[in-house]
């Protein structure tokens, strides 16, 4: 229990405060390597190293979870990071992570009608629509003007966001590998294969050169490796034991992460409105989890200490 107390901690953390900060990684990494060979190069290697590392503990998926990890693999990586990627050649990064933000209202919404897993009294409502406010805020800055380019590259940001919801409620009854470290690396090398497929479909991946890389977008990329990986296991572990509407408002936090670290490293300054916003997403995040009733006991049981689970090698 205390281990897992631990995990569960730094796995909030993690999403909350290292996704955040991965907005401004994609913007440095971009610079210089195609939006979608960044992201798939990132998911492909950090998958790789998670794989590894399972692999060698004697851990061995079946061909059904590796469907059910292409699935994934396409809403959460192919869509949903591939066109975060791409739209901040336009949208700054604050920008697109507060139209992400949207997040916990698809996955409140889908799981209200997919399952009965979820239920929110007045307190979570309450914090779902506060959240959406502490966003408004901070899309009203003046930066964020509508012509109809930006506007087109903004709603393919939420349809991304969308796309990841649809993830989230799938991988709740997916036959996906019991162990969530396994799990992710799997979704994170095939969404990776299809970034990178697609990348030279595209065309932007048969102009690539590693001379061309900047020694910012490299730096950049092996932050989002590292660290995005290791967010990425954690966040999957928490949807096996937390409410999937209660993970997802770290879609609150990350745009103030953005914000913060742009104003810190980007010399933007920090007005009334931002800090308003702020308040208003610690208090949205505070009534979801209050609002939140219990799941339900989770029918595909998932052990942290998945070395209980004979291991097939």
């Amino acid at each position: 229990m205390r281990r897992e107390r631990v995990l569960t901690i730094l796995s909030f953390l993690a999403i909350h405060i290292v996704w955040g900060s991965t907005y401004l990684g994609i913007r440095y990494a971009i610079e210089t390597i195609p939006p979608l060979m960044t992201a798939g190069l990132r998911h492909v290697i950090g998958g790789s190293a998670l794989f590894a590392w399972c692999w060698w503990r004697g851990y061995r998926p079946t061909l059904q979870q590796w469907r059910a990890s292409a699935v994934l693999g396409v809403l959460f990586f192919l869509i949903g990071h591939g066109i975060l990627h791409w739209a901040e050649l336009i949208v700054p990064s604050g920008v697109a992570a507060l139209l992400i933000a949207t997040e916990p209202v698809w996955v409140a919404g889908l799981s209200a009608v997919t399952s009965d897993r979820l239920r929110l009294n007045a307190f979570g409502i309450t914090g779902l629509l506060i959240g959406i406010a502490s966003v408004a805020l901070l899309v009203g800055r003046p930066e964020a003007s509508f012509d109809l380019r930006l506007t087109l590259v903004s709603l393919a940001v939420v349809a991304s966001g969308f796309a990841w919801s649809i993830g989230v409620i799938y991988s709740r009854t997916a036959p996906l590998h019991p162990m969530p470290i396994m799990s992710a690396s799997m979704s994170l090398l095939c969404g990776g294969v299809l970034l990178i497929a697609t990348s030279f479909i595209t065309g932007s991946g048969r102009t690539f050169h590693v001379a061309n890389v900047s020694a910012v977008s490299a730096l950049a990329l092996g932050y989002l490796v590292v660290f995005g990986a290791l967010t990425f296991a954690g966040y999957t572990w928490l949807l096996t034991k937390w409410p999937p509407v209660l993970v997802a408002t770290h879609a609150y936090t990350n745009p103030l992460i953005a914000v913060l670290l742009g104003a810190v490293i980007a010399g933007e300054h920090v007005t009334f409105r931002i800090v308003s916003a702020a308040a208003a997403a610690l208090v949205s995040i505070l009534l979801v989890r209050r609002g939140t009733v219990p799941e339900r006991e989770v029918e595909v049981p998932v052990t942290l200490a998945a070395e209980r689970v004979p291991a097939r090698r």
